[in-house]
């Protein structure tokens, strides 16, 4: 009769302790949840499958969720007042002063509607090739941050800073006559304009950034890393799309995305194995 071995990615193998009988067979780790939830070396279809579905679920939902004007400008001035009350209303200062740099602020608008996907794909690939053994889980940590942001943009409709009334924010994209982002100028019809909490842009990039300054080996790649979304917030606020408490809310749902992913496969996904193990029988 054959055993079995386990071969690594890496192309050792060894020999595992033998199991006393079949009632081991069906103790913890061998139970359909625990097949689910080990990591496994994704199927590069599938991934390609589940990343276009679930971005197009996402935008349906996201952009069929009623645009509730009245209340996104209630909302919108209630953060503004709140803002205020800390002492932290910096927003309409950074639009203005960047605003006066065409360069610059044009810059940050084709940023902001471009790196937001660029990067996260990228980032995606890299795990992909990379570090199998935690993509499964890296990737569940960020479909679950998207996927709660939908209750705040249901439950807390928000008019971002450039659409409130009376704020004095500009909007940089009309303004400079760029396409900086689906929210504003002749793309707005596509896109819900008061949806600006939590902000997935934060979301995102603070996902890009954590996981390449945790797993990358390049000490400026770390860095790069750290200052990604750094420069997403300057980028957001300096457009007037969204208030530094967007920021917050994103913070709070990608903290909510790591936890599920971490209850589901047991450890934070950075410390799970980089490769998957391999069983085969001989």
């Amino acid at each position: 009769m054959g055993g079995a071995t386990i071969r690594t990615t890496e192309g050792r193998t060894a020999t595992p302790a033998p199991i006393a009988d079949t009632d081991a067979a069906r103790a913890p780790g061998h139970t359909l949840m625990d097949r689910l939830r080990t990591p496994r070396r994704p199927r590069l279809w599938f991934e390609i499958v589940l990343i276009a579905v679930s971005y197009w679920t996402y935008s349906l939902i996201r952009n069929a969720v009623p645009e509730q004007r009245p209340e996104a400008l209630r909302n919108a001035s209630w953060i503004w007042e709140w803002e205020h009350r800390l002492g932290m209303a910096f927003e309409r200062g950074v639009n203005h002063a960047l605003d006066s740099v065409s360069w610059l602020i044009v810059g940050m608008n084709y940023y902001y509607a471009t790196l937001h996907f660029i990067v996260t794909l990228g980032v995606l690939v890299w795990l992909y090739h990379w570090h199998p053994g935690r993509y499964a889980a890296t990737r569940l940590a960020l479909f679950a941050t998207t996927g709660v942001a939908l209750l705040g943009y249901y439950f807390f409709p928000l008019a971002p800073p450039r659409l409130m009334s009376g704020g004095h924010f500009i909007d940089t994209v009309v303004v400079h006559n760029t396409w900086g982002s689906m929210a504003s100028g002749n793309l707005a019809d596509m896109s819900n304009q008061y949806a600006a909490m939590p902000s997935m842009h934060i979301g995102w990039s603070l996902w890009c950034g954590l996981t390449i300054a945790t797993l990358a080996r390049p000490v400026w790649v770390k860095v790069l890393g750290l200052l990604y979304p750094s420069a997403t917030l300057l980028v957001i606020v300096a457009t007037a799309n969204h208030f530094w408490l967007d920021a917050v809310g994103g913070v709070i749902c990608l903290s909510f995305g790591f936890a599920l992913s971490s209850a589901w496969y047991g450890s934070l996904p950075y410390r799970l194995p980089k490769q998957v193990a391999v069983i085969c029988t001989v």
